[in-house]
C-alpha cells in the first residue's frame, strides 16, 4: 500500500491519478475533504484523515504501507508565513521521516524544490551538488525546504531508504489561482507586463512520472533535479499567450520599477489588511536568471525525456480553455 501526503495539492492529485492508472493501492492523507478533481476516483483511493503536524494520526495512517510519497507542503512567499512554513515543510517533514522510520516503511521519496538548492556560481548551471549557504537573499519558503531536505537526509543517515526529487516551477492543469496556474491566467487577462528573470519549468505529469519509477527503482540516497527546460519569463507567458490566443505581454518590468512596487504593495496591505500581490522575495525572485542541469536525472533514468515546454503549455491552456467554457 502506498501512502501519498499532501494528495489534495496540485501535485498530489497529479501523482494519485498516476498511481492509480498504474493499477497501485494508494492511501492519501487530508486534513479536511478529499479532493473534487479526484472524484472519478473515489473508489481507487484510501482517503484518511490526518495531518503531517498531528503525529498520532500519522501514525494511524503509516499502518501497513510500504511506500510514502511526501508532498504537502505550504509555497508562500508572504511574510507573515514565516513560522508556518517552518513548521509544515521543516517539522512536518521529519514527523513523516519519524513515523516512516517507526513503521519500518520500505521507501520515501520527499519532494523538495530546486528553492533548496545552494546558487551555482556566475554563468554556470545550478545542479545537485551545489550547496546551500546562508544568505539574507535566501526566501523563507526556501529555508524551510531546506530544512524539510535535511530531515530525509537524517532519515537516511538513520537507515531509512529514501530518495529526494527537487522540481523547479512545475506546469499542469488545474488550480489555476494558485502557482503556475495562476501564471497562465494572468496571461489569459493578457497582463501586460513581464519580468526579465530565467527559471526553469517542468510539466506536471513529467514530475509524477519520474517520482513513480524513481520510487520503483533500487534507487537511493540520491537527489534530483527535475526542470525540462530554463525559459526567460517573456518566453513563457508569450507561448501562453499565443496558446490562449491573446496578446502576449509587451512591457518590461526592470529591476527599479519592481523594488517600488513590493514597496507600494507592503504598504497597501498595512493599509487594506490583504497580503501584497507582490512581496520583496517575489520581486526580487522574478529578475534573477537562473539556469537548472537535469542530465542527472537523465543519466540514472536512460528511458525518460522531458515533454517539451511547448507542449505542455498547449495542453494546459487547452485544458483551461475548456474548463472555462463549461463554466459559462
Amino acid at each position: 500500500m502506498i501512502l501519498v501526503t499532501g494528495g489534495t495539492g496540485f501535485l498530489g492529485s497529479h501523482l494519485i491519478r498516476s498511481l492509480v492508472d498504474a493499477g497501485k493501492p494508494v492511501r492519501a492523507l487530508c486534513r479536511k475533504q478529499p479532493s473534487p478533481r479526484l472524484q472519478d476516483l473515489a473508489d481507487k483511493i484510501e482517503w484518511v484523515p490526518g495531518d503531517i503536524l498531528d503525529v498520532p494520526s500519522l501514525e494511524d495512517a503509516m499502518v501497513g504501507i510500504t511506500q510514502v510519497y511526501h508532498c504537502a507542503a505550504i509555497v508562500s512567499f508572504q511574510p507573515g508565513d514565516r513560522n508556518n512554513l517552518l513548521k509544515v515543510n521543516a517539522e512536518g517533514t521529519a514527523n513523516v521521516v519519524n513515523m516512516a522510520l517507526d513503521a519500518g516503511v520500505q521507501k520515501l521519496l520527499y519532494v523538495s524544490s530546486v528553492a533548496s538548492i545552494g546558487r551555482a556560481k556566475e554563468n554556470a548551471p545550478v545542479d545537485e551538488d551545489c550547496e546551500w549557504e546562508d544568505s539574507r537573499n535566501n526566501s523563507q519558503y526556501s529555508i524551510s525546504k531546506f530544512q524539510g531536505e535535511m530531515e530525509v537526509w537524517r532519515g537516511i543517515a538513520e537507515g531509512l531508504d529514501a530518495v529526494i526529487v527537487n522540481p523547479s516551477i512545475i506546469l499542469g492543469a488545474g488550480f489555476w489561482e494558485d502557482g503556475s496556474g495562476a501564471l497562465l491566467k494572468s496571461a489569459w487577462k493578457e497582463f501586460p507586463f513581464y519580468t526579465l528573470g530565467v527559471n526553469g519549468f517542468v510539466d506536471v505529469k513529467d514530475v509524477a512520472n519520474v517520482m513513480i519509477q524513481l520510487m520503483d527503482s533500487s534507487i537511493s540516497g540520491e537527489r534530483f533535479i527535475l526542470s525540462a527546460d530554463n525559459w526567460n519569463y517573456q518566453q513563457l507567458f508569450t507561448e501562453m499567450a499565443h496558446a490562449l490566443g491573446k496578446k502576449p505581454p509587451h512591457i518590461a518590468v526592470k529591476p527599479w520599477i519592481a523594488e517600488v512596487v513590493w514597496r507600494l504593495e507592503k504598504v497597501k496591505g498595512m493599509i487594506t489588511g490583504k497580503p501584497p500581490l507582490v512581496t520583496k522575495e517575489t520581486a526580487r525572485t522574478a529578475q534573477l536568471k537562473v539556469y537548472y542541469d537535469h542530465s542527472k536525472v537523465l543519466s540514472f533514468l536512460p528511458g525518460f525525456s522531458f515533454r517539451p515546454l511547448k507542449q505542455t503549455i498547449a495542453e494546459i491552456s487547452a485544458a483551461f480553455i475548456k474548463e472555462k467554457a463549461v463554466q459559462q
